[in-house]
């Protein structure tokens, strides 16, 4: 099977971050890609792409505030990694990820502060989840999809190091 290229192709290096309150609920945005209303729905941990010279946990910390408003937060540790290849937006991504996870004692969801067209078109809602709900809820499409395996971990510890790769198969 031959493969159509894609000419809006970006290669680039992303951090996610697993947000995590004092209840152990973890912060997940709904999401939809806006330019195929063929895809179904999906809950994803925050994130997207490193600046030139950003660190990733800055970078964390930044599409923290950018996508749900959350200021009061301590970045940990890199805990998982992965390689992704996706199509959103009409571009396709190829994209290598570290994944932080974070704390916060904030619960009140704030308003995003710095929305990319995309992400505005894309983000439906957001919440938090518990860990019962997220190991429950079958049928529903996670990002990263291993997230009701691995979530468990991080909340009851401890903490991977060196971070586990959970690229997908393939």
């Amino acid at each position: 099977m031959v493969r159509a290229v894609n000419p809006w192709g970006l290669r680039r290096t992303a951090a996610r971050v697993v947000l995590l309150n004092d209840l152990d609920e973890v912060f997940l945005i709904h999401a939809r890609d806006p330019a195929d209303g063929s895809k179904p729905t999906w809950w994803e941990i925050p994130g997207g792409g490193l600046e030139t010279g950003e660190p990733s946990a800055d970078c964390a910390a930044r599409e923290l505030y950018e996508e749900a408003g959350f200021e009061e937060v301590e970045i940990g540790p890199v805990v998982w990694v992965q390689h992704v290849e996706f199509d959103f937006g009409g571009y396709h991504f190829d994209q290598d990820e570290v994944i932080h996870v974070a704390r916060t004692r904030q619960r009140a969801i704030g308003r995003p502060q710095g929305l990319e067209l995309l992400e505005s078109l894309a983000f439906l809602d957001a919440k938090w989840w518990s860990l019962s709900d997220v190991v429950a809820a079958s049928g529903t499409s996670f990002l990263p999809p291993r997230l009701p395996e691995l979530l468990p971990q991080l909340i009851d510890g401890p903490l991977p190091d060196p971070p586990i790769d959970i690229s997908p198969p393939g």
